[in-house]
């Protein structure tokens, strides 16, 4: 669960990048923010990422206050949130499977359940026969996927993307949609920052648009703009 209640972002510079801000996304919701270049997308993902910080309201995620939120218990707090990029980040030094296991290596798991939750992961995006292979052997939209993956492998509440498609054409886009559907299903909230209008209007969920840093729409279901 995500709320924003009346936050705003004020850069040192003076720019307001997000002005009196207020909405929720409820757990197993998925939603889109979209809006023009520089409108506040990425301010809003890194708020919740904690890579910024508000400069006023409040920010509760999963039940936690993030005003209150201690340097100590940042990195726990972060490991419940899957983050996909629109660029992959892949390690091409390692594998398929050892990009996936990254995650889990860091926070300190068993590799034997590290292990099955990496194979669960790859084969939940359709890859699990290319674990052994490098990042660099597969196609754009099946990187995204092992980013994807890397992304839900500790089981996060929160799935994050920032224009996850940007780099695809419409057939796999629509793939990769369909996997952050699939996430919601079980329960994920999933948040994807994205200005593809196309593929946006196909997809029947609620979107949150910014202009300028201030919430202009917030329309559920088909049919909002």
């Amino acid at each position: 669960m995500i709320k924003f209640d009346d936050v705003s972002k004020r850069y040192p510079s003076g720019q307001e990048a997000l002005s009196h801000v207020s909405f929720q996304i409820d757990d197993g919701e998925l939603a889109f923010v979209t809006g023009h270049s520089g409108a506040g997308k990425s301010t809003l993902l890194k708020l919740i990422m904690q890579m910024e910080l508000p400069s006023s309201g409040q920010l509760i995620v999963n039940g936690q206050n993030l005003n209150k939120l201690t340097r100590r218990q940042l990195p726990y707090y972060r490991r419940t949130i899957g983050l996909v990029f629109q660029d992959h980040q892949l390690l091409f030094d390692r594998s398929v499977y050892e990009n996936v296991a990254l995650p889990l290596q860091i926070a300190g798991y068993d590799p034997r359940e590290a292990s099955r939750r990496v194979r669960a992961a790859l084969d939940k995006v359709g890859l699990l026969s290319k674990e052994a292979q490098n990042p660099l052997a597969l196609s754009t939209g099946e990187q995204q996927r092992v980013g994807i993956a890397r992304a839900v492998v500790n089981k996060p509440a929160l799935l994050l993307a920032d224009e996850p498609t940007g780099n695809l054409d419409p057939e796999l886009a629509a793939e990769i949609m369909g996997l952050f559907e699939q996430f919601s299903q079980v329960g994920v909230s999933v948040l994807i920052a994205s200005h593809d209008h196309n593929l946006i209007a196909r997809m029947h969920h609620r979107k949150l648009r910014l202009e300028q840093g201030r919430l202009i729409a917030d329309g559920s279901k088909a049919g909002a703009h």
